[in-house]
């Protein structure tokens, strides 16, 4: 029987590579990001190992060639059922002080990758009436802070852009299934890639491995969950923050971000991060 197709954006690392150990018995894949020595490695891997087929998409989602590249590939495959957008990284620092094309790239990578790549994929599902797409948001869509502007509003967008896909979906009768992955803080590059110390960000409690969250998400595609927060202790503070007024919430969230203020690095804790890296946080 032929096996049905998974897209996977941000695949070489972090979350992205755990779905596709996760799916790949079941599934051929499509391994979307930058790194082709490290797709080719884990599509070789999961080939020996599964007998499914992968098919590597070395590309840069935050360029304009890079992303009609991975939307291409996902128009043309009739058998895809599932995509996750899962592309993404992370700054520190003030807004303000961080260099704009950076915060420009997180935009292009969160925002219109997502857009664009989800457009690509519908267009066969809801025709076919099957599939499903995973937005990998994060806490951060439900809880502002200080350092993380571009970040919580793109993550918010995408959590939102999921639930009018969800209305819409649904207004038709399709079984095209939706869902926004709202994780907290993962093991994974993200953070290493902004070269922080993952214990000053939180405590070790609220870390979780990205085999725990992927495993969350698929629990709940199968239960067609259109929010899935991963981890009570998450679920309980985002049901917190998401129950109290703005005036109220602003408050709360101030609190958290004067202490935040305080770990920024001199000089507004700058980094450019020149590409996109898989693995989320919040």
């Amino acid at each position: 029987m032929a096996r049905s197709v998974v897209a996977i954006t941000g695949a070489s690392s972090g979350i992205g590579e755990i779905f596709a150990r996760k799916l790949a018995p079941e599934h051929n894949l499509i391994l979307i990001a930058r790194r082709r020595d490290r797709l080719e490695a884990i599509a070789a891997e999961l080939e020996k190992s599964y007998g499914c087929q992968s098919q590597v998409v070395e590309t840069d989602l935050s360029t304009d060639e890079g992303l009609e590249t991975a939307a291409n590939v996902i128009t043309g495959e009739r058998d895809l059922v599932l995509l996750v957008n899962n592309a993404g990284f992370g700054s520190k620092g003030y807004f303000w002080e961080k260099a704009y094309h950076a915060e420009e790239k997180m935009y292009r990578v969160h925002v219109m990758a997502t857009l664009r790549l989800t457009h690509a994929a519908l267009g066969n599902m809801v025709k076919q009436d099957r599939g499903a797409i995973i937005n990998v948001a994060s806490v951060a869509a439900f809880v502002r802070n200080a350092g993380s502007v571009s970040y919580g509003a793109t993550k918010t967008w995408m959590a939102v852009f999921t639930e009018g896909l969800y209305l819409e979906l649904k207004s038709i009768g399709s079984n095209v299934t939706v869902q926004a992955l709202c994780p907290g803080f993962t093991y994974s590059e993200f953070h290493d890639v902004m070269g922080v110390d993952r214990l000053r960000m939180a405590p070790r409690p609220f870390w979780m491995r990205a085999e725990d969250v992927v495993d969350a998400s698929l629990a709940g595609l199968a239960r067609r969950q259109l929010i899935v927060v991963p981890g009570w202790r998450y679920r309980v503070l985002t049901a917190f923050l998401s129950a109290l007024p703005t005036s109220l919430r602003l408050r709360v969230e101030g609190l958290s971000s004067r202490a935040r203020s305080k770990r920024l690095t001199p000089g507004g804790g700058r980094t450019e991060l020149g590409a996109p890296k898989s693995g989320e946080g919040a």
